[in-house]
């Protein structure tokens, strides 16, 4: 009988472990999803619908700045809006590149790379850009934005 128990006990706690998610299909999955999250944002920006490229941040986004973090999507669009856009057209293209996307958890990732905008008659910008993902109820979302 404690043979049985002993048995039964090793059998519920190997059921109820975890696979690992480092290197599974799960994590390749949740790489490319991510990756899709980024091609779709530079699509939006690309064809002039900024809502589209502000689609990857979720709802508590802070986007960090030199005077500190500013919260929420509508202080980001407007500042974009003002600074990036020439009505509802970009006045450069943008693309990245040397993106990597690490992850930090089965539900986090820290995703990094450098933006380009280029062309519009204008001087290329560049920068680095960090974002830190989270798995949402709306799929993943960035929660945080460090362009430089």
């Amino acid at each position: 009988m404690r043979l049985l128990l002993s048995s039964l006990g090793l059998v519920l706690l190997s059921a109820c472990a975890s696979a690992p998610y480092e290197g599974s299909a799960r994590q390749l999955e949740d790489h490319r999803l991510l990756k899709a999250e980024l091609d779709a944002s530079l699509a939006g920006w690309n064809e002039g619908d900024l809502r589209r490229h502000l689609g990857l941040y979720d709802e508590s986004i802070t986007f960090m700045t030199e005077k500190g973090p500013r919260p929420g999507i509508a202080p980001i669009e407007a500042a974009f809006r003002a600074k990036y856009f020439n009505g509802d057209k970009p006045k450069q293209a943008l693309r990245m590149e040397k993106v990597v996307i690490r992850s930090l958890s089965p539900d986090s990732a820290l995703v990094t790379g450098n933006f380009i905008l280029s062309g519009g008659g204008e001087p290329d910008q560049t920068g680095w850009f960090t974002l830190v993902w989270q798995r949402t109820a709306k799929g993943w979302k960035a929660v945080h934005d460090h362009s430089s």
